[in-house]
């Protein structure tokens, strides 16, 4: 498989391709619906909650973190993790741009 020309695609749709990515691993999916639930946590309680090991984790918080998802601060040895409210909203608003597109009763093939 070639490598993607991301010159050729418009910046909302490379954005909504690498979030997309970001978002496509349950367990990304899961530290998020926990980080709703509780507004903030411990990394260390994320590890409780998801039931994967630590690096494996640290490496999808990580991930989350890249696209700005969510944020961490430091609080002694440890890391407060939540969801970052503007970056939400805004991702929020460009899947609704690409759902809002859809027309329904249009006849489909």
């Amino acid at each position: 498989m070639g490598l993607t020309k991301t010159e050729n695609f418009t910046n909302q749709q490379n954005e909504l391709a690498q979030l997309a990515k970001a978002l496509a691993h349950p367990a990304r999916i899961a530290i998020i619906q926990h980080l709703l639930k509780v507004n903030q946590c411990i990394g260390g309680d994320i590890v409780n909650e998801v039931s994967l090991a630590q690096p494996t984790i640290s490496r999808h918080l990580k991930e989350l973190k890249n696209i700005g998802i969510i944020k961490g601060t430091i609080e002694g040895t440890s890391i407060n993790y939540c969801i970052d409210a503007k970056r939400w909203r805004a991702i929020q608003e460009l899947f609704n741009g690409l759902f809002d597109t859809y027309v329904l009763d249009r006849d489909c093939c």
